[in-house]
């Protein structure tokens, strides 16, 4: 008999469905699952699920294969820095255990609460992408399961279709038992960083390019500010320590017990924080030595933040687009939400570099914003007006924050989804492996 269906979300508390959870041993388990013998009348149908950061509904199914038992290491290098684990293994893990030996991963992104296999699904990207690109490109290899059972190896070389529709599919290929990952040596573990007010879009555009040696550079930006201030944020530049010394990212902090009532959320407490955060001391001209945990992942140390969007939780609306179109469509972006009165305290630019060779990969080269809204029915005819302006200049969304774009928004912003498609019913995978997402998005 399959266990009970549980009601279950995604980071983001949006949508909330009733799921059949399945938690596998090994590869074995799995098989059965995917497998039944001829006497049960349907087969299994769902995703795989890793610790459920992704934002939306990219990871909920009516049944889900949640990996927390593949959490193993399998094998290290310490002459190439090739570490080979399980799928269901966490980036917390991976930092723990190597960063004191002066390890680093290679990509990572907002959150270290993140398995391999989900990593590698949504081609996580970080502040290095502009150099460094995607998680996916520093994947050697992986171990893929197939709609059939059967287990191939995949890298850029062999069953290279496969792996470059595998990273960034979102567990729609198959589910991922095991990869090798290129950890990087670095010269300390804790960040040196620089921090630039900018007083609006065109100066934090303009020193993102200034600054575009800096291995890592994220900005902070204030989404209600208008007129002559629009668009005006903090960047944050950084490098790694020079100094040999390693900690790894610090666990504990504060947690938030309980929803927030929502109304707490509005416009007026919005702008008076993003207005005292941006005008906080600052000294652009000395660097400050950050601790690795509190420059990558800062809303780590506040367990359970997203219960400060209230109960019905959240969405977050993160979209790319192209280096030449970019200054007027976050412009036209931030106006619209600006002048609905969305606000968001968390409002992330990034810089990304080229993109890469795997289907549905998020990053191309230009910026990225990443916009936090409280989960409200008004807010829906606000975003299908975003997503208007973003693909009127070129851009996409990102389907690991996605939990209601249209399959014709989709189609347009990922113009390899057929190919991907093709190759999902050519290995079956069509038929077992399936999301919600995937269901909404017709692919």
């Amino acid at each position: 008999m399959p266990p009970d269906p549980i009601t279950l979300h995604s980071w983001g508390r949006f949508p909330v469905t009733d799921v059949i959870v399945h938690v596998p041993r090994n590869a074995q388990d799995i098989r059965q699952l995917l497998q039944p013998p001829p006497a049960e009348a349907t087969r299994f149908s769902g995703i795989a699920r890793g610790l459920g950061r992704s934002y939306g509904d990219s990871a909920l199914a009516s049944h889900v294969v949640q990996t927390r038992q593949l959490d193993h290491f399998l094998d290290f290098d310490a002459d190439s820095g090739v570490l080979t684990c399980a799928a269901g293994v966490s980036l917390d893990t991976i930092l723990h255990h190597f960063t004191p030996r002066g390890w680093f991963l290679p990509v990572v992104p907002g959150t270290r609460f993140v398995s391999v296999g989900g990593a590698i699904a949504s081609d996580v990207h970080g502040k290095n992408h502009h150099l460094d690109g995607t998680f996916g490109q520093h994947v050697q290899s992986l171990r893929l399961l197939l709609a059939n059972g059967e287990i191939i190896h995949c890298s850029s070389i062999e069953n290279s279709a496969l792996f470059h529709a595998t990273c960034g599919g979102m567990g729609l290929t198959g589910i991922i038992l095991d990869a090798s990952i290129v950890l990087r040596r670095v010269p300390g573990s804790a960040v040196m960083q620089r921090t630039l007010r900018t007083r609006n879009l065109r100066e934090v555009i303009e020193l993102f390019d200034a600054n575009v040696s800096t291995t890592y550079s994220v900005a902070w930006l204030d989404c209600l500010a208008s007129g002559s201030a629009l668009g005006r944020s903090l960047l944050f530049l950084g490098e790694h320590a020079q100094d040999g010394r390693y900690q790894a990212p610090r666990s504990g902090g504060i947690s938030v017990p309980f929803s927030s009532p929502a109304f707490l959320l509005n416009r007026y407490s919005m702008s008076t924080f993003n207005a005292l955060y941006y005008q906080r001391p600052i000294n652009s001209e000395r660097e400050q030595r950050i601790e690795a945990g509190n420059y990558f992942f800062p809303l780590d140390s506040i367990a359970h933040w997203n219960r400060l969007y209230g109960k019905r939780g959240f969405l977050q609306y993160q979209f790319v687009v192209p280096d030449e179109s970019a200054r007027e469509a976050i412009t036209r972006v931030l106006s619209t939400s600006s002048a609905a009165g969305k606000g968001s305290f968390l409002s992330v630019l990034k810089k990304f570099g080229p993109g890469n060779d795997n289907l549905l990969s998020f990053p191309m080269q230009g910026y990225t914003l990443a916009m936090d809204f409280k989960w409200e029915r008004t807010l829906l005819p606000m975003l299908d007006e975003l997503d208007r302006i973003v693909l009127d200049h070129g851009g996409r969304l990102y389907l690991a924050k996605d939990a209601r774009m249209s399959a014709e928004v989709f189609r347009q912003g990922y113009p390899r989804w057929e190919e991907f498609a093709q190759l999902r019913a050519q290995t079956g995978a069509d038929q077992i492996f399936n999301s919600l997402q995937s269901r909404r998005l017709g692919f």
